[in-house]
């Protein structure tokens, strides 16, 4: 489990494409400082296990899967990525309960500059994804813990504070950009039981 507290911004080194999925080698230093192979570490919100690690890399293995649902798959050499390490269960809980199951990808719209380092996004996001989407309520987009600003039907609004601008990889997306999309899991449990 994750809070979408994001520890180190990460680039792209390489990937390699397989017959099936790929292989991803990402340079960082702080979230390996602990990290012992076969660890979990969040990459863009999405849960992959760290491979071949070395001081200032680790390799993970992208299935089939994860390169439909997320957008690792159409990252290049040089791109950067948001990641974290699991919450220790004597953390503290700064973010939401984030799974690092993507839910699906939305589209990068638009960043509007408020002031003082302060700025508006706005991401559509899949219309299944929506009723599970309220208005205060948390959202990881590319793994960041965010609270919905606005909602109107499949475009949700945050307001990005200068830490989190730079603290993560949200600075180097412009519109068209595709980012990872994971609702609050708890709205999906909900779901389930109130459907029964």
């Amino acid at each position: 489990m994750f809070t979408g507290i994001i520890e180190e911004v990460g680039q792209i080194e390489a990937i390699q494409q397989r017959i099936a999925g790929a292989r991803v080698r990402i340079r960082c230093q702080r979230v390996l400082s602990d990290t012992q192979e076969g660890a979990s570490i969040s990459v863009n919100g999405c849960c992959l296990t760290a491979l071949d690690l070395h001081p200032d890399s680790f390799a993970a293995d992208l299935s089939p899967e994860t390169l439909s649902r997320t957008n690792l798959g159409g990252l290049q050499s040089g791109s950067l990525v948001n990641l974290e390490r699991p919450l220790l269960a004597t953390g503290r809980l700064n973010g939401h309960v984030v799974q690092g199951h993507v839910d699906g990808t939305g589209e990068f719209l638009s960043y509007e500059a408020l002031g003082d380092g302060n700025w508006w996004l706005k991401v559509r996001i899949p219309k299944e994804l929506g009723k599970y989407v309220v208005s205060k309520g948390s959202i990881a987009i590319d793994g960041i813990s965010l609270t919905v600003a606005g909602l109107d039907e499949e475009v949700v609004s945050v307001a990005i504070i200068p830490q989190t601008y730079h603290a993560t990889a949200l600075r180097d997306h412009a519109p068209g950009n595709r980012v990872n999309v994971e609702v609050d899991v708890f709205a999906k449990y909900v779901e389930k039981l109130l459907s029964r």
